[in-house]
């Protein structure tokens, strides 16, 4: 499916029906990257929405500059042309600091969070300098730069020996991904605040899911984010990397479906 938003055309999906829940991609990655969450949870009876970003995926990738602001305000957008007043929001990585955006600035859209393998806090110096670098190679010799780069960090170590078809293939959905939404992505992730502070006054219902073999989040930041959201849910899905919706797609299921049955 596709929507007029804010001056773009953006791909999305709109899965099943009842409470809807919708989920932000992680980067480099697009919306394809939730396809065994979307069996489980509608056959579970929700209704699952899943948007590409602006600059990834389907989704026009227009010159930047991207923000954190920017992606949420997209968002919003969407729900309001989809009629959804209220919404659980699940983020991955990038998409988790989308997330903070929405609730820092949006809160009454989201009526529970689901922080999946990303962090509340900010890039530090030598962050930062990584993500211009970057940007500024993918610029020039497209985005296979961020794909070779990233292709280690995603995957527990054994995963790229044991399930080489699924490595290839979100490494293609990387790959096809516009050389501007990429840049853009790496900028406004840069330029992203730390969103720490805004743990200890966060009042929805909450998830941080966090896996055991993360080498792009580690565990240790959902358990930061765990600590900081009064009455938040911790789950750690042991022998999985930062793509575990893909790793271990059982058990993500299973803690997400449990999480929104109790809200």
């Amino acid at each position: 499916m596709h929507a007029l938003i804010n001056g773009i055309t953006m791909g999305y999906d709109d899965n099943g029906s009842g409470p809807p829940l919708l989920l932000i991609h992680g980067f480099p990655l697009c919306r394809r990257m939730w396809q065994p969450q979307i069996r489980a949870l509608t056959s579970a009876g929700f209704r699952v929405i899943t948007p590409d970003l602006r600059g990834f995926g389907e989704s026009d990738a227009p010159d930047g500059p991207y923000s954190m602001e920017l992606f949420a305000d997209d968002l919003v957008e969407l729900l309001d042309q989809l009629g959804i007043e209220q919404t659980v929001v699940g983020g991955m990585s990038m998409g988790g600091y989308v997330l903070f955006n929405l609730l820092e600035r949006h809160r009454s859209r989201v009526r529970g969070a689901c922080f999946l393998t990303t962090r509340a806090n900010a890039d530090d110096e030598a962050g930062r300098a990584r993500r211009l670098t970057l940007a500024r190679e993918v610029q020039q010799f497209g985005p296979q730069v961020v794909a070779d780069s990233f292709e280690k960090l995603l995957f527990a170590g054994e995963t790229p020996k044991e399930r080489p078809k699924l490595v290839a293939e979100v490494y293609g959905w990387m790959t096809a991904n516009d050389s501007r939404g990429i840049a853009g992505g790496l900028l406004a992730m840069r330029e992203r605040k730390d969103y720490t502070p805004l743990l200890a006054g966060l009042t929805v219902p909450s998830l941080a899911l966090g896996a055991e073999l993360d080498k792009a989040a580690p565990p240790e930041n959902a358990r930061l984010i765990a600590a900081g959201i009064p009455g938040c849910r911790l789950t750690i899905i042991p022998a999985a990397g930062h793509m575990v919706n893909l790793e271990s797609p059982g058990a993500f299921n299973a803690a997400l479906t449990e999480f929104l049955r109790g809200i």
